[in-house]
Formats: structure tokens, C-alpha cells, sequence
């Protein structure tokens, strides 16, 4: 009797130290929402942002998954418009980066705002974290349309509490090197620059995960 009893506080305590490493061993699933800069637009699956900065993330000991809901041309109407089933059921996390579109159209920053704040709201109503992405609008649509779409972001960032990368092109932009021939979109190189600015935003928000801040 007293070894079935032993055996049954073994298996006891063998449930208690095993069940957490259990638990742990789901990894961070995250969604990179956006246009065709997410997409990866002309690029090998393999290359496009999402892939690459979940590599990077791994390398850094992050037990991440990261999905591309990336669709070229999108803007942020299109994206409120997809985003309940983009996103899946367990996402942890969102990498929300929409806007660009927009501001190449001369959508009315006001339309933007409104769109973004209501995919914040409904990502949030389901438990699932924001990072968000920032954008600038293109110097050919004058002060007064940026001084109306570039604060939207950080204001966001602000009022919600999220996580803000201020601006998804920081590093390229002025590079053509960095670009492919249409000299908008980043090339391989491009997403390695952008992947490697964006890394520490990325683990403040996984760590914010993993606190559940």
C-alpha cells in the first residue's frame, strides 16, 4: 500500500512540473495584416516580411509563428472588410500595417482613421493584441494632407495603449538599392533592413504577450 501510494504522489507531482512545459509548448501564434508591402509583392514566399522576421525572431530564441494575411493593393476599408476571417481563432497577436494604399489614392485621412480604429476595436473585442504599423504619406500629396494622415498612428498607438512601429519603410525609402524596379517596394535586401529595424518592436510586443500586458 504504501508503494501504490508513492507511486500515485510521483505521478502527482510528474503532472505538476510536466502540464506548465505543456502549456508553454504552444508557440506565439501572430497575423502580419496588411497590403503588398506584408504580402511580400514580386518576392519568394520565403522573403516576404512575415516569413522573414519569424525567422529572425526564432533566431533570437522566440518560440513564434508568424502568418502572412498580407493582400497587395489593400487599403484600410478593404482590410476592415476581411479582417474577421483573416484572423483566426488563437491568434495571439496582430501585426497591423495598412495605410499606405490610402494615402496613395488621396483617401480622406478621416475615412483611414475611422477604418483603422474600428479593426483595433474588433481585434482587441476578441482578445488578440496590436502592433501597429505606421505610415507617411508621399510628399506629392502636400502639408496638408500629412499633417492630417501622419499622426493618425501615434495617436492610435496612444489612445489604445499598443505597441507603435512609427514607420514600416524607415530604412529604405530613400534607397533605391533596397527597392525592386518599381521603386516602391523593398527588394530581399529591403526586407532584411526593415526586418532588422523592426525586431525590437517585435519582442517588446511578444514580451507584452507573454506577460499578458
Amino acid at each position: 500500500m504504501r508503494i501504490k501510494g508513492f507511486c500515485t504522489f510521483l505521478l502527482a507531482i510528474t503532472a505538476i512540473v510536466i502540464m506548465p512545459a505543456i502549456s508553454r509548448a504552444e508557440p506565439f501564434s501572430l497575423v502580419g495584416f496588411g497590403d503588398s508591402l506584408m504580402a511580400g509583392y514580386q518576392l519568394p514566399a520565403e522573403d516576404a516580411f512575415p516569413a522573414r522576421l519569424e525567422k529572425a525572431l526564432r533566431a533570437k530564441g522566440h518560440d513564434v509563428t508568424i502568418s502572412n494575411a498580407g493582400v497587395s493593393g489593400d487599403t484600410t476599408s478593404g482590410g476592415l472588410a476581411r479582417i474577421d476571417w483573416s484572423v483566426p481563432d488563437g491568434t495571439k497577436g496582430v501585426i497591423l500595417e495598412l495605410g499606405a494604399n490610402d494615402a496613395l489614392r488621396g483617401i480622406a485621412p478621416e475615412e483611414s482613421r475611422k477604418n483603422l480604429v474600428a479593426m483595433i476595436e474588433k481585434l482587441k473585442s476578441r482578445g488578440i493584441a496590436v502592433l501597429l504599423v505606421g505610415m507617411m504619406a508621399p510628399p506629392n500629396m502636400g502639408a496638408d494632407y500629412a499633417a492630417r494622415f501622419n499622426p493618425i498612428y501615434p495617436e492610435l498607438a496612444k489612445t489604445y495603449g499598443l505597441e507603435l512601429y512609427p514607420f514600416f519603410l524607415d530604412g529604405i525609402v530613400e534607397d533605391a538599392k533596397l527597392k525592386i524596379e518599381d521603386g516602391m517596394h523593398p527588394n530581399g535586401d529591403g526586407i532584411g533592413v526593415m526586418v532588422d529595424r523592426f525586431q525590437p518592436s517585435a519582442e517588446r510586443f511578444l514580451q507584452s504577450l507573454s506577460t499578458g500586458g
